[in-house]
């Protein structure tokens, strides 16, 4: 954590690392499966490639020739077993096939208990990312105390900072809360 000097560094702080929070939730929810194939359902898994885990996208294209299926066209033939297997082992319930020169993966569509437990899952990501939001209000707020106390800044600028934590907080939980709405909508849209 950096020193924070006077309250201008505190919400501009505040502001950064309340965005990398919005940010990491977003990339979270690209994992999350929707029905639809989408690419980045694949960017958490790694494949053991000569004894190093590498991410499926440094491998090979993937593409998404329609809305069920993703195909992966390994540059090593060699690597598609690879490939395949690392796939069936992730937690994504996927079960790509291997035709000697790309590896497919049909996305099934979503049982309603999938949707619903995608759902839950979502909830619990989401409420993570709003307890992040709230921890780094409290440092931010406890460090702009520090500095009141410290005679550092007076006693209405403690106010004023105050006062813009809250609506920066506020505003950045608010984009969190809009992106699960929505991720949730696409989630329990049948198709």
């Amino acid at each position: 954590m950096t020193i924070i000097a006077n309250s201008k560094d505190a919400m501009i702080q505040a502001k950064t690392r309340m965005e990398k929070a919005v940010e990491d939730f977003r990339k979270e929810l690209a994992g999350v499966r929707t029905g639809r194939a989408n690419v980045s359902l694949l960017d958490h898994v790694r494949v053991d490639y000569h004894g190093t885990p590498m991410p499926l996208n440094q491998l090979g294209n993937l593409s998404v020739p329609d809305p069920t299926v993703i195909v992966i066209s390994p540059w090593d033939p060699g690597a598609l077993p690879l490939i395949d297997k690392a796939i069936r082992t992730s937690d994504l319930g996927l079960n790509p096939s291997n035709d000697g020169k790309v590896v497919r993966v049909p996305i099934p569509t979503l049982t309603e208990d999938r949707r619903k437990d995608l759902v839950k899952h979502l909830h619990k990501v989401l409420e993570n990312h709003r307890t992040a939001v709230r921890n780094i209000r409290r440092d931010i707020k406890e460090a702009v105390e520090k500095l009141e106390k410290e005679k550092k800044i007076s006693e209405d600028e403690k106010k004023r900072s105050l006062e813009e934590l809250e609506k920066v907080t506020h505003s950045e939980t608010k984009k969190i809360e809009d992106l699960s709405a929505a991720k949730e909508k696409e989630i329990l849209e049948l198709k």
